[in-house]
């Protein structure tokens, strides 16, 4: 199974939208100064630093050893931990929420997540996310797709999850909880300078790019540019056309 390899520098660097758009999710989950609570997939810490500043306790934890290398570094106060979601959470504690940003799309087993975020609340405890939802940065997988097949490379593996809202109501249903909220709706967005679409392709597809010489790499790259130019670039900026998926569940 393709992977992708996570620079948390560079990710603070150049794709700092995905924790600046996280904020409105912050507001969503509204936590509260008695609470505990889990940031899933927290990336690099910036979110989870935020809720910490309210919540009583506020744990995250992330797939990534370099995301969590680095949010260790930048905040020493919280607890960070390396751990794949889709196994039992490490904690003996229960939480009152679960907060999740832009990570559970990365999780390809998404009903064993859901069980272990059930198995992880307190009753009437709230999962309170956003991910990618169907369509997201269809365009952007089409110009790498593109690109791919005039490199003569195989079709791309599948590295995301991207569903409609039927789609996780109903693991979420089947597996303890009841949804309260729920929108799919389309955000384009602006990428970093004129290099972001590759940019983007470098940080979020990047097992694409390792997949092929390094010699060819950089043409590699301008080709999706060429490919992507007519849906995506306007008024000289780059968009990616990203979809989210938003929702709260409440464990019943």
């Amino acid at each position: 199974m393709a992977t992708n390899q996570w620079n948390a520098e560079f990710y603070n660097d150049k794709h700092n939208f995905v924790t600046n758009y996280g904020d409105n999710v912050v507001e969503l989950l509204n936590p509260q100064q008695n609470e505990t609570i889990l940031d899933l997939g927290c990336g690099s810490g910036g979110l989870t630093a935020k809720i910490a500043q309210i919540a009583a306790k506020c744990y995250g934890i992330d797939f990534s050893a370099e995301m969590i290398k680095k949010a260790q570094q930048d905040y020493p106060t919280i607890n960070f931990l390396q751990h794949n979601a889709e196994q039992a959470f490490p904690f003996s504690e229960k939480f009152d929420a679960v907060f999740s940003n832009a990570a559970l799309h990365w999780m390809m087993n998404a009903e064993a997540v859901i069980k272990n975020v059930a198995a992880s609340l307190k009753p009437s405890g709230r999962f309170v996310f956003e991910m990618g939802g169907h369509g997201n940065v269809a365009q952007v997988l089409n110009a790498i797709q593109s690109a791919a097949n005039d490199f003569k490379l195989r079709k791309l593996e599948l590295i995301n999850y991207y569903p409609k809202i039927s789609e996780y109501s109903s693991l979420l249903e089947r597996n303890g909880f009841k949804v309260t909220f729920a929108i799919l709706f389309e955000r384009p967005t602006l990428l970093n300078g004129e290099e972001g679409l590759q940019n983007w392709v470098r940080m979020f597809r990047n097992n694409v790019i390792t997949s092929i010489s390094e010699e060819q790499q950089q043409e590699f790259l301008k080709q999706i540019d060429r490919c992507g130019r007519d849906s995506l670039y306007r008024n000289g900026k780059w968009y990616a056309d990203y979809v989210r998926l938003r929702m709260i569940a409440v464990k019943l």
